[in-house]
C-alpha cells in the first residue's frame, strides 16, 4: 500500500546509519524531500553521500534508521521503490560497443516496455537529449558530455518520477555541466524529483530547492542557499566614497566602518537584511556616496564554516 509520502514528500528518512567495521559513514541522517523538487545532498569525498544514495534506491542495508522512498519502505517494499526511481551513479552505465540508440532499446527491455511504445520513448528521449544524430554511432565515440546524456536519457526510459543523481557531473567540462544542469531543471518542470549528489557548490546553488550539507556521515545543516547563507558571518556593504573627506566622514558616523582612503571606499558588516539597508541608506548623505554594493557569503563561506575546510581543500575519494 502506498503511504501518504507520496502526497507531499518524495523521500522521507530518520536515523539513518550505516557502518564498515568501526568506521560509521551515515551517522544518524534526518532529511525530508518534497515531491517535485530538487534536493541536494553536498559534501566532500567520503562525506557518505554515495552510501546514502545506495541505502535509499535499496542496494545497500542500512544498519538502523527509516527510509521511505516514493511512497514505500526501503527494506520491506525494495521492489516497489524499485519499480518507481530512476538512478544515475558516479560512473556511467552507458555500454560502448551498443549505439545511442540500442542502449535505450536495452534498458527498454529492461524495464518489460512494449515495442511500439519502446519505439516512441526512444525518440522521444534521442530528440530531448540531443542525440538524434549520433543515436547510430557506438557510445565509445561519444564525448563525456554525451555518453552522460545517454546515461541519464537510459535512467528515464520507463518514466520514473523520483531520480538519484549521484555526482551527474563529475568530470565534465564547464559547457556540459550547464547541459546537464538544463535538462535537470526540464525534468523538475514536469514534475520529476531528483535527489542530487554534488561536491560542487555552483551545481547546488544553481539546481537544489534545498541543501543538506554532509560531512563525516552527518548532516550537519540543512535549507535554501538563501538559508544556508545565512548561518555565517561574512556578509558586508561596500560604500564608494565622493572623496578622501567623504571616506573620513563615513567612518565617523558609522559604527564597525573600515575605511580605505586610497580606493575611496568604507566597508561594513552586513546581516543581509532588508531592514538594516535601510536604516544604513536613511542615515547617508546622497552626496557622500558615488555607489554601494552588498556581498553576501556564498556556499563556499557556508562550506568553510561548517566543515571546517574550504572546498578546494576536499580529502581524498573515500570508497563508501
Amino acid at each position: 500500500m502506498v503511504g501518504m509520502t507520496t502526497r507531499t514528500s518524495a523521500i522521507e528518512v530518520s536515523g539513518l546509519r550505516k557502518s564498515y567495521g568501526d568506521q560509521e559513514v551515515v551517522a544518524g541522517v534526518d532529511l525530508t524531500v518534497p515531491a517535485g523538487t530538487v534536493y541536494a545532498l553536498l559534501g566532500p569525498n567520503g562525506a557518505g553521500k554515495t552510501t546514502t544514495v545506495r541505502i535509499l534506491s535499496t542496494l545497500l542495508a542500512a544498519d538502523a534508521g527509516a527510509a521511505r522512498v516514493a511512497g514505500y519502505d526501503v527494506r520491506r517494499e525494495a521492489d516497489q521503490v524499485r519499480a518507481s526511481i530512476g538512478v544515475t551513479g558516479q560512473f556511467s552505465a552507458v555500454d560502448e560497443l551498443l549505439t545511442g540508440r540500442e542502449n535505450l532499446r536495452l534498458m527498454a527491455d529492461l524495464g518489460h516496455l512494449d515495442r511500439r511504445r519502446t519505439e516512441t520513448v526512444v525518440e522521444r528521449l534521442l530528440e530531448r537529449f540531443d542525440l538524434i544524430e549520433a543515436a547510430d554511432r557506438r557510445a565509445v565515440t561519444y564525448s563525456g558530455g554525451m555518453k552522460r546524456r545517454l546515461d541519464l536519457a537510459m535512467t528515464l526510459v520507463a518514466g520514473p518520477r523520483l531520480i538519484f543523481l549521484d555526482e551527474p557531473t563529475t568530470g565534465l567540462d564547464p559547457r556540459s555541466r550547464r547541459e546537464l544542469w538544463g535538462i535537470v531543471r526540464e525534468l523538475v518542470a514536469d514534475g520529476v524529483t531528483v535527489f542530487l549528489t554534488t561536491q560542487y557548490l555552483e551545481e547546488a546553488d544553481q539546481l537544489a530547492d534545498r541543501i543538506g550539507v554532509l560531512d563525516g556521515g552527518r548532516l550537519v545543516a540543512e535549507g535554501t542557499a538563501a538559508e544556508l547563507k545565512r548561518l555565517v558571518p561574512g556578509g558586508h556593504i561596500e560604500l564608494r566614497a565622493a572623496d578622501s573627506e567623504r571616506v573620513a566622514e563615513l567612518a565617523r558616523r558609522l559604527p564597525g566602518a573600515n575605511p580605505n582612503a586610497p580606493a575611496l571606499t568604507v566597508t561594513l558588516p552586513h546581516d543581509g537584511s532588508l531592514t538594516e539597508l535601510r536604516r544604513l541608506l536613511d542615515g547617508i548623505d546622497d552626496d557622500a556616496v558615488t555607489g554601494l554594493a552588498v556581498h553576501a557569503p556564498d556556499l563556499d563561506d557556508v562550506f568553510l564554516a561548517l566543515t571546517g575546510h574550504p572546498t578546494d581543500e576536499l580529502p581524498e575519494e573515500v570508497p563508501v
